[in-house]
């Protein structure tokens, strides 16, 4: 028997919850998972005398009869967002200048004082929060179930909502804001470059600048800002892409905020996933070493769907959508050959939600593999003596398997990319080049056909779904911008527009819980056993 696909393996007797919340007898490091099922604790003793849990740095002893008032009062320090007036406390707020009730053109001189109208109702209040879970479990053991505490005591934890503030802490006139996009494609892009330019002149904003090809956009010499306005952007929602180009890496972090003094930036929009989320809190943290009155927003970029505590990023629904495509090429292929058994390698590096909702929407999928669930090659419990009963039973087969699922099954590597991530070895040509061999092993005919549609499904304009989101998501991050906040990511958390610390959403890569269910209604689609 092979060697299993190794998943993320927690022990029994740690629990992890909500980013940096972790149970811990022991007393090791926090976990590394957001959302850990604590349907396998099963500790020698149930005395919360000597359990405890560390949140952060800081430790919790279940038998505290305050810990939860505790955890609360650390879960509100840490989700409270930055504001300018942490570091100018005498800063002076504005009326908004955003209304819309008001329709006439903002004047460059403000000459009548900044407009607004007070009976306007569309206004956030500062105070306004969002529940950030909403499910209620009652035992540890329940599908998906994530607790802080053995018994799942409920604790209510609130994050900050998003949207227009009465008051503003930029003047329009004086503000020159700049839009980045960094990493790779991902469908919505623009529509996401296209609602932040048009809320910023809403606000009254007339510089307003794209910097080209990600980071290095700020120090390349040879590449010159793009001036940006509703004209400029009015169609680029049509296309996929970016409007600006990406690129991955770049300068140091000084040497950015070195450009944005420079330049005059004093709002800047990121949009990227973790590594770039990373560089923006970076760049936030210089500006505050600084004493730059700039507000630096993330808008979390992923078609992974990998970035924690968000019900979804942008791109993600139309990733999903688009693989549809390849994967009824491949169910085709499959169901028209003898002995046909197609193959589709999706995007996950280390999430599989692309793969497990790629394969319950389209219905035509026999095994789903994804890197956070073990599974076997060989052997009588294997995916290939799987696929063996289906041939004999169906006469064809259909595999979906995420990117970073099975890397264990070839040989790794040290080379990274210049974000920094694992280079993967190629799984999909590898269970390709297994099947064949298996196949031709026990004298059965099969007829293989893989497809590999990575960067189409990145590359394609957004659909409706996501055309939403990333309009909601830019104007959100314009919002969060003008009401002073900075170190923010704005994103969808049960349903409702949140806005979010940076540091709170990319300590690592959210995961699918193999016990959740999601991934149980993908196993009743596909009837999958365990590959273990």
């Amino acid at each position: 028997m092979d060697s299993v696909s190794h998943a993320a393996v927690i022990s029994s007797s740690k629990i992890s919850y909500g980013g940096r919340v972790s149970f811990n007898k022991d007393k090791h490091p926090p976990l590394r998972s957001s959302v850990v099922s604590l349907r396998n604790w099963r500790g020698p003793s149930r005395n919360l005398g000597v359990l405890a849990a560390q949140i952060g740095n800081k430790e919790i002893d279940f038998s505290d009869p305050d810990w939860k008032t505790n955890y609360q009062r650390d879960f509100e320090r840490r989700f409270n967002i930055p504001h300018i007036t942490d570091i100018f406390p005498d800063a002076d707020p504005i009326p908004s200048t955003f209304c819309l009730k008001m329709r006439t053109p903002i004047m460059e001189d403000f000459a009548g004082g900044y407009p607004s109208d007070e009976e306007w109702h569309g206004y956030i209040n500062n105070n306004d929060r969002v529940l950030l879970k909403v499910i209620h479990y009652s035992s540890p053991t329940s599908a998906g179930a994530e607790c802080i505490d053995p018994n799942c005591t409920w604790v209510e934890q609130w994050v900050h909502r998003a949207g227009p503030r009465e008051k503003i802490y930029f003047k329009p006139e004086e503000v020159k804001a700049a839009i980045v996009t960094c990493g790779g494609l991902c469908p919505g892009l623009n529509d996401v470059i296209r609602q932040i330019v048009i809320t910023l002149e809403i606000y009254g904003v007339k510089k307003i600048v794209g910097i080209p090809f990600g980071y290095r956009g700020f120090s390349d010499e040879g590449l010159s800002e793009m001036p940006l306005s509703r004209k400029v952007v009015q169609n680029v929602h049509l296309s996929g892409g970016s409007l600006l180009g990406v690129s991955r890496g770049g300068p140091s972090v000084t040497d950015i905020v070195d450009s944005m003094e420079e330049r005059g930036i004093n709002m800047l929009f990121v949009l990227g996933g973790n590594g770039t989320h990373a560089g923006a809190n970076a760049i936030h943290d210089e500006c505050r070493r600084r004493r730059m009155r700039v507000a630096v927003v993330g808008v979390p970029k992923t078609i992974d769907n990998d970035i924690l505590m968000m019900d979804k990023t942008f791109g993600f629904d139309t990733a999903v959508e688009e693989a549809q495509r390849a994967i009824n090429s491949a169910y085709i292929e499959a169901h028209s050959a003898y002995h046909g058994i197609g193959i589709v390698k999706l995007m996950g590096r280390n999430s599989g939600f692309i793969a497990m909702h790629a394969s319950l929407a389209s219905g035509q999928i026999d095994i789903c593999l994804i890197p956070e669930v073990p599974f076997h090659l060989h052997g009588p419990l294997g995916v290939l003596r799987h696929l063996k009963f289906l041939i004999e039973t169906k006469g064809s087969a259909v595999l979906c398997v995420a990117e970073g699922a099975g890397q264990n099954f070839l040989g790794r590597t040290n080379a990274t990319d210049a974000s920094g991530n694992t280079v993967l070895g190629d799984f999909g040509v590898h269970i390709q080049q297994e099947t064949k061999k298996y196949f031709k092993e026990i004298g059965i005919h099969a007829d293989v056909k893989y497809i590999d549609p990575t960067y189409m499904i990145r590359a394609c304009r957004a659909n409706a779904s996501d055309g939403i989101l990333c309009t909601v998501l830019g104007q959100n991050a314009v919002h969060g911008a003008f009401a002073g906040y900075s170190g923010i990511t704005v994103g969808i958390c049960n349903t409702h527009y949140v806005y979010f610390p940076i540091p709170e959403v990319i300590s690592y890569p959210r995961a699918v819980d193999p016990n959740s269910r999601m991934w149980h209604r993908c196993l009743t689609s596909t009837g999958q056993p365990d590959f273990v």
